[in-house]
């Protein structure tokens, strides 16, 4: 599956990581539907993409909207051969806070947005993959998840982050199964520590820090590489119910 001859969709993909993956499909010849809260910056996305994209204002932890902007984008582009998970939250803080207790909303926000909103665009955009013709390769769709190093290891105050990552890690593979007999790939990718508009509004002295504890290369990762990896992953059809790690080897500290 080559991004010239696709048409996707991606959440969170109005910035960050998301962004970049928008931009690489239409730089490649695909067209793409901008998934995102942010209407602002999806709006002037997808106008600066001009025939390439559209934008569709999504809550992706609304199983509605969720529906709808891939019924949209099946609607604009013919259909849907390959979906991007990349919309997130942080929801740094600790379980025992100097406030008291994590409230169960807070955990449960998380845990929406992350986990729950990836299942949700895994799951509509798979049940209109299934009716696109096979390509000469049997292949019908493809579904890239994003998942964080935090899944493995996770710091002090990243339960409900950790948790949420944690199990988009962990319905790759049962997803994955069940959707091969459609001819659907189900993949995750694990970034590290990236530069995002979240880490880019960080003093740089601490992005410096930040970068200095990945191994090789000792820097923050480029959202174009993340983008990188999700093309390599459409192109090679063997690469199935797997997560990658994309991280320079880092492995994070308790704190």
């Amino acid at each position: 599956m080559n991004h010239n001859d696709i048409a996707a969709v991606v959440s969170g993909g109005a910035s960050g990581l998301g962004n970049a993956v928008v931009r690489r499909i239409a730089a490649e010849g695909g067209r793409v539907a901008i998934l995102d809260l942010n209407e602002e910056l999806g709006q002037a996305e997808a106008e600066a993409l001009g025939d390439a994209a559209i934008f569709v204002r999504t809550d992706v932890s609304h199983e509605g909207d969720v529906d709808s902007a891939v019924a949209r984008a099946v609607d604009t582009f013919g259909g849907v051969q390959l979906a991007v998970n990349c919309a997130g939250i942080l929801g740094a803080g600790r379980v025992l806070g100097r406030e008291g207790p994590m409230p169960r909303d807070v955990f449960a926000k998380v845990l929406e947005v992350n986990l729950i909103g990836s299942f949700l665009l895994a799951r509509a955009a798979a049940a209109r993959m299934v009716d696109n013709d096979p390509n000469e390769r049997g292949e019908r769709g493809l579904i890239v998840n994003t998942a964080s190093v935090a899944a493995y290891e996770g710091q002090i105050g990243q339960a409900a982050y950790s948790a949420s990552k944690g199990g988009v890690v962990g319905m790759t593979l049962p997803l994955a199964r069940e959707f091969a007999r459609f001819g659907i790939r189900v993949m995750t990718v694990a970034p590290g520590i990236f530069m995002t508009p979240m880490m880019a509004s960080l003093p740089e002295e601490i992005q410096k820090s930040l970068g200095a504890q990945v191994p090789f290369p000792s820097r923050l990762g480029e959202p174009e590489e993340f983008a990188d990896l999700v093309a390599y992953i459409a192109r090679n059809t063997m690469l199935n119910a797997e997560t990658i790690r994309l991280d320079g080897g880092i492995r994070m500290q308790p704190k």
